[in-house]
């Protein structure tokens, strides 16, 4: 049952001591992990409570905190933007809430942040090369996942193995996943440090200005375009180069040919990811929204194609084989029966029809915060 920001204000009061919370009000968040608020206490400071819904979710919080303290003050110096400081937990069963000293900003939809133009899409590519360029022993020192190449590639075919089990992803698409998976050539990419969890909810923002980012649950060595992959559903192409322009910029070296490829697959298969976490949590509104999007997905690659995801052309099936060949014949005018009679027809001229036939076919301000009555002594 999701808690109420006056519960989670009873909350953040025992894992921060002499924190009295005067009013607090909902904090947008992934629902289905979290329930968030952002509190003000008597000396009208914020603060940002998350508090998990299960022992996954409570799992990455912890994660995050390993994170946050491998950013040394050097390190978070050289940043151009601020990140999360935990000022307390507690934990309540299995599961630890935490507390936030809360960050200035706020964060905007996808297609407000586009609408900044390229002032903000400097911004964008600008933090995300910061964080690419964070040096990898940063990650391995705080035990977290650090993945090549091709060992990444491999744990996302694994993934598509565990989805496939489901039985409830569209053929077409794991087709689509496991040809851009095995075509090698869009995997080679220099492995960086990644955010892991990007996207416009954990980017806060002041003005123009990109200020904080958050939600540092899931970082780790791996594949730049997963950091990419939220771009995908910016309508603005313009605004998606820019940013690529402004990160290759800060980066100083030759852009990925084929990271727009694997960040389209990745938001694409972000999907089946959630569908598979769904039936691990035999949630069943889960399950229902995941296979929801995933039959528009297939709707929407087979109407207008989708964006590409692999080097190579996709093999034809024997469905689109057999489909093709009766279309074909189907194609070919009836004779006539009008009882004229036809041309005979040489055997040359059958030989050269023939090879024509095999050639064809190839082809979240302080008013909208609750007051928290205070309690006697």
């Amino acid at each position: 049952m999701r808690r109420t920001p006056m519960e989670l204000a009873a909350v953040a009061s025992a894992a921060v001591p002499g924190l009295t919370p005067t009013a607090a009000a909902y904090e947008p968040d992934d629902a289905a992990d979290f329930d968030s608020a952002v509190l003000l206490d008597a000396e009208r400071k914020r603060w940002r409570v998350r508090a998990p819904r299960h022992l996954e979710a409570s799992t990455r919080l912890e994660t995050e905190l390993q994170v946050l303290r491998a950013f040394s003050p050097a390190v978070r110096a050289e940043l151009p933007f601020l990140l999360p400081t935990v000022a307390g937990t507690v934990r309540i069963g299995e599961l630890t809430t935490f507390v936030y000293s809360h960050l200035a900003g706020r964060t905007e939809a996808v297609e407000t942040l586009a609408a900044g133009g390229a002032a903000v899409a400097k911004e964008i590519g600008a933090t995300m090369a910061a964080i690419h360029d964070l040096p990898i022993e940063l990650v391995g020192s705080a035990d977290l996942p650090v993945y090549t190449a091709n060992e990444f590639r491999q744990r996302r075919l694994n993934e598509l193995d565990q989805a496939a089990t489901t039985g409830k992803i569209p053929a077409s698409l794991l087709r689509r996943w496991e040809h851009a998976l095995e075509d090698v050539t869009l995997w080679r990419f220099n492995p960086s440090v990644v955010h892991g969890d990007l996207h416009e909810d954990n980017i806060l923002m002041q003005g123009q200005r990109l200020i904080a980012v958050t939600g540092w649950t899931d970082l780790r060595v791996g594949d730049p375009a997963d950091d990419f992959a939220w771009l995908t559903a910016v309508e603005d192409q313009n605004f998606v180069n820019a940013v690529q322009e402004s990160y290759a910029e800060a980066r100083g070296e030759t852009p990925d040919p084929h990271l727009n490829r694997r960040a389209a697959l990745s938001a694409e298969f972000a999907l089946a990811q959630w569908l598979v976490r769904g039936v691990a949590a035999e949630d069943a509104q889960m399950i229902a929204e995941a296979e929801e999007m995933l039959s528009t997905l297939e709707a929407d690659i087979a109407a207008y194609g989708g964006q590409p995801i692999s080097a190579e052309e996709p093999p034809v099936t024997a469905s689109e084989t057999s489909e093709e060949a009766r279309v074909t014949v189907e194609s070919i005018p009836a004779s006539s029966e009008s009882g004229a009679e036809s041309e005979p027809v040489s055997a040359s001229d059958d030989a050269s029809a023939e090879g024509e036939t095999s050639a064809a076919g190839e082809d979240t301000d302080t008013t909208a915060l609750k007051v928290v009555p205070r309690q006697s002594a």
